[in-house]
This record gives structure tokens, C-alpha cells and sequence, in this order.
């Protein structure tokens, strides 16, 4: 199985714990013989690179310079990101099996590369938007509840790691609660959940 990883923070890049897990995710995947590139951020280390535990890193900058906010910094950089993936994807004769995208940054890309190119995707939910801003009720606050509404009924299953978020998520977004999987890293199951997962919605691609 070959697996596409999107997140907007990843080693040497840490902004939040999200990097570190992201890092964790993909070697442990390489270990349990899956393909793993991951596509991320960086404003200068742009490129290919082969990292020595055998993930396949991707790092696209901005080609948008001067932005007047967040949203408008993830939209055009998500041109980016689908243009990687599609590299790789034709790269790898087509065989990029599942995406995971890990929170709501690069949904856009996952969305159209899966009407595009028909890969499936699966959306680790990292934190909302109701819970990172007060009274998220504004235009710029709706634009990115919009793109997370839009990831949650795009991907084929949702993952977060406690039973609290899950209830978040069907509480605002109303989510069926079969659509989403608590997995949490700290179990010794954790990988084998992510593995069953992923088979699942990839039509049991690792199976």
C-alpha cells in the first residue's frame, strides 16, 4: 500500500505536537512494509528528500508571497500540494492508494485529488475551529468551519484521538458517529487501528 500524508507542520518545521506525530505515523508505517510520502510546508527546503528510516518527504513552499491572513496562505499553497502529489502519484505509476490529511490546512487538495485522480481519503482531525477561536462566528472564522465541513463529508472516515472530540465533531459538524474512529496513540493497538482503517477505506489495499 502507498500512502500520501498531508500535513502543514513536519520535522525540522514544529510548530505544535502535530509534527512529532506526523513524524511518528509515517516511519512506523514505513515498518510495517507501507509506502509513506508525506507532503508538507516549508518556506525554503523545497523538493524530494529520502529520509533514512524510508519516508518519502515532499515539501512545497508558497508560491504567493504576501498574504492578509491564514486562509488565503492555505488556499493558494493547496495548488501546491496537489501538484506534488500528482507528481508523485504519476511517478509511482499511479499507485497512491489512500491519503490521510491531517487537519483542515490542505482539505482542498485532498478533495480535488480524489475527484481528480480518485483517491480516497481519510481526515485526522486535529482540532476545530469552534475550539481555536472564540465565537468563531464570522466570515473568516465560516470560510474555515466551511472547508472542515467539507473534509468531514468528503472523507471516507474520520479519525481524532479521544472520544471527546468525537462527540465535538457530531455535536457541530452532525457527523454520524459511525463516520468516525477514535484511534489513540498512546494504546499499543494504535498502528494496527490506523492499518485497519486505512484498508477500509482504500477497498483493502494493505490486505
Amino acid at each position: 500500500m502507498q500512502v500520501a500524508i498531508f500535513s502543514w507542520e513536519y520535522p525540522p518545521r514544529i510548530v505544535g505536537q502535530l509534527a512529532d506525530y506526523v513524524k511518528n505515523l509515517a516511519v512506523q508505517l514505513v515498518k510495517n512494509k507501507v509506502g509513506a510520502f508525506v507532503v508538507t510546508y516549508h518556506d525554503y527546503m523545497t523538493g524530494p528528500h529520502d529520509d533514512p528510516e524510508g519516508v518519502k518527504t515532499y515539501r512545497v513552499n508558497n508560491p504567493v508571497r504576501t498574504h492578509i491572513g491564514v486562509l488565503t496562505w492555505v488556499l493558494t499553497l493547496n495548488q501546491e500540494v496537489e501538484r506534488a502529489t500528482s507528481n508523485i502519484y504519476y511517478d509511482i505509476t499511479k499507485q497512491i492508494d489512500l491519503i490521510d490529511v491531517h487537519d483542515w490546512h490542505f482539505i482542498p487538495a485532498a478533495v480535488t485529488l480524489k475527484k481528480a485522480l480518485n483517491i480516497p481519503f481519510v481526515y485526522s482531525v486535529e482540532s476545530l475551529e469552534d475550539h481555536r477561536s472564540h465565537r468563531a462566528n464570522s466570515p473568516f472564522n465560516m470560510a474555515i468551519k466551511s472547508i472542515e465541513c467539507l473534509g468531514m463529508y468528503e472523507a471516507g472516515e474520520l479519525l481524532v484521538k479521544s472520544d471527546w472530540m468525537k462527540d465535538e465533531i457530531s455535536r457541530i459538524y452532525r457527523v454520524p458517529v459511525e463516520k468516525i474512529r477514535v484511534i489513540s496513540p498512546n494504546l499499543a493497538r494504535w498502528m494496527k487501528d490506523i492499518l485497519e482503517t486505512y484498508s477500509d477505506v482504500a477497498g483493502g489495499a494493505t490486505r
